[in-house]
């Protein structure tokens, strides 16, 4: 059983910006006004975050966990613009995305992409996406062309058989995430042919922030029955605030209100599971709409700071989208005419909370591998089968630290 903090974050780099209550402490707010199409793909895409993160929440083992949603679903509507026939269905099932049609999602996602980057001047909100994909490799105009106008993603051309290509890649992502997330590839094989990666990057001050002086040791109770003796920062404020028999929970803003953070505490006879136990479309709306502003909520909390990793395939397939996975099925043949498949969705997410304010990033990333072995490089063979030398070296001076010859191999 897991600390309450593990959903605390959920969907702070969500979309739930437009449903913030006014607050009289802060600026007038910027609003994003849906039409009937994004307020769709916003719904969908709540429901579709909720539901990895409950898969992900049965799955690992980490106590504190978190994901962004908003980067999961990005990086997979890049991906989703290349797939076609009941891979493209499968994938639209697993998304909620029932009902939109592809230039549908693409422009919600394009306005969303663009309105959630300038809501608020006190925070940095950034969104990032890039296509690497194989020299040689030859990559669709349509593909290319609608990812860099809709998702305004960057695309560069690597040799994924050198070793500076993961370099390139894990480099963009350290420099969009501003070094708080520094890889997401630890290698590529020879097969692989594309990766597609999202980055998200928050940073956002407290409307009114916790005094230092205020922060003191509290006890914390754990899910398996041990306590704890942590830091716990402490102000008061009016908020906004609901609850109910699962549940008690408040809303803290950044800036001038557009982003908050929701911070779910389990009622006295419930845990965190029993929370997430309930998480779906249906109950997250209801709670959104039953907050009301507090005039005083006496706010005590852990400061805290984490790192999660987590590959996010068999968590995919788990919510239907199988075919997308499977070698000579997978139909991603509006990206190339050679057979691709997805050989790996990952997801790496940083989060540190204090009496400030919060800064988190999130990274996602698709790597498409090819099921051909046309273009796969020539094998040396290299048989051992006769007595040899050997060295060991040092590499920056080549200075020989160990040199022999066996004749006799032996290992006992």
């Amino acid at each position: 059983m897991k600390q309450f903090i593990t959903f605390i974050i959920l969907l702070l780099l969500g979309a739930n910006v437009s449903c913030q209550k006014e607050n009289d402490s802060t600026d007038e707010n910027r609003i994003i006004n849906l039409d009937e199409k994004s307020a769709q793909l916003i719904e969908a895409d709540n429901a579709f975050g909720l539901e990895v993160f409950q898969e992900i929440r049965e799955e690992s083992d980490d106590e504190n966990i978190m994901i962004s949603p908003l980067s999961i679903s990005v990086a997979l509507a890049m991906a989703y613009n290349g797939a076609d026939g009941e891979t493209k269905l499968e994938m639209e099932d697993a998304m909620k995305l029932n009902g939109l049609t592809t230039d549908e999602i693409n422009a919600s996602y394009q306005m969303l992409i663009s309105a959630l980057q300038s809501l608020d001047e006190e925070v940095v909100f950034e969104i990032a996406n890039a296509i690497f994909y194989a020299q040689g490799f030859t990559v669709k105009s349509d593909f290319i062309n609608t990812n860099k106008t809709i998702y305004n993603a960057e695309v560069e051309s690597l040799d994924f058989l050198s070793p500076s290509a993961v370099v390139t890649i894990n480099n963009w992502v350290a420099d969009k995430t501003h070094d708080k997330i520094l890889t997401i590839i630890e290698q590529l094989n020879p097969l692989d042919r594309m990766v597609l990666v999202n980055a998200i990057y928050f940073n956002g001050i407290w409307t009114t922030q916790f005094d230092e002086e205020g922060t003191h040791l509290h006890n914390f109770s754990k899910n398996n029955g041990t306590t704890l003796e942590i830091p716990m920062m402490n102000k008061e404020d009016k908020l906004d605030y609901t609850s109910n028999s699962l549940f008690k929970a408040i809303k803290m803003p950044y800036g001038n209100g557009q982003y908050n953070m929701i911070v779910f505490l389990p009622a006295d006879n419930k845990n965190s599971q029993d929370v997430i136990d309930e998480l779906n479309s249906n109950n997250w709306k209801n709670w959104m709409e039953s907050f009301e502003i507090e005039d005083i909520v006496d706010v005590t909390m852990p400061r805290f700071k984490f790192a999660f990793e987590i590959g996010l395939n068999d968590v995919l397939k788990k919510m239907g989208m199988l075919k997308a996975f499977q070698p000579n099925i997978a139909d991603f043949s509006k990206i190339t005419d050679e057979d691709l498949y997805i050989s790996s969705v990952k997801h790496k997410s940083f989060i540190d909370v204090n009496e400030t304010g919060t800064e988190a990033a999130a990274v996602t990333s698709v790597t498409f591998t090819t099921t051909s072995i046309g273009n796969e490089p020539p094998k040396i063979t290299f048989l051992v089968n006769k007595p040899f030398i050997f060295a060991i070296t040092e590499k920056d001076t080549d200075a020989i630290l160990f040199i022999g010859e066996v004749n006799h191999p032996n290992y006992d």
